[in-house]
């Protein structure tokens, strides 16, 4: 069965080069339908079943830029099986951001902290099971530069999209306040049955957030 894994992160975190040399020479490159904006998809070495979507580099799926409308009309629309999320390790508070985000949208997400040899060039450190903890996903170091770690990333978002077939939209951890999360169940309750049932807690976010788009 085929699986679709998104590639997404953001802009100069290593993304593309990952997906090289995940993909080889086996990819398409065109363009999103309607638009200008390069679209790259190829087949895992080793494993033809699984597709690899080379996302835009985007640092949010607030839909300000043509890039991040592109993205966050395949996420929500096409729904992927799994999403790998590039970090720059370098930057890591800034590219959080963008991982929460997508971890909303509750598809199984692996985090690929990338650059992890600058980090440890620079003396410092990342606690990879700590991060997982907190994101409640998991999260590997990588060094797309030197070509480590990046096909451990791939392999592990197979699993969690094999592991998640059949089953319920991903047990996200509560990371807002009870408040909140009261206000985004009530908002839930009020749109059931007018969006996408898979999508229902990320539209009820967006609409928390006033998010235009959604609106």
């Amino acid at each position: 069965m085929e699986i679709k894994i998104a590639l997404a992160g953001n802009p100069n975190c290593g993304k593309t080069t990952l997906f090289n040399a995940l993909t080889g020479s086996n990819q398409y490159v065109g363009n999103w339908p309607g638009v200008t904006v390069e679209k790259k998809e190829g087949r895992l070495k080793g494993n033809k079943d699984v597709v690899i979507q080379d996302l835009p580099g985007i640092y949010s799926l607030s839909p300000y830029t043509l890039e991040e409308v592109v993205a966050r009309s395949y996420l929500v629309n096409e729904k992927p099986d799994a999403i790998l999320n590039i970090v720059d390790g370098t930057n890591i508070e800034r590219n959080l951001y963008l991982t929460t985000q997508l971890i909303e949208l509750g598809i199984p997400v692996v985090v690929a902290v990338n650059m992890i040899d600058l980090v440890r060039k620079n003396g410092d450190k990342i606690d990879l099971k700590k991060l997982g903890e907190a994101l409640g996903c998991d999260v590997v170091e990588m060094s797309a530069l030197k070509n480590e770690g990046g096909m451990e990333a791939a392999q592990r978002c197979v699993r969690a999209a094999q592991s998640a077939k059949g089953k319920a939209e991903e047990e996200l951890p509560h990371v807002f306040t009870g408040s909140v999360e009261h206000a985004i169940a009530h908002i839930e309750e009020s749109i059931a049955g007018k969006v996408d049932a898979r999508n229902l807690r990320w539209y009820a976010i967006k609409v928390f957030e006033r998010d235009e788009k959604v609106l």
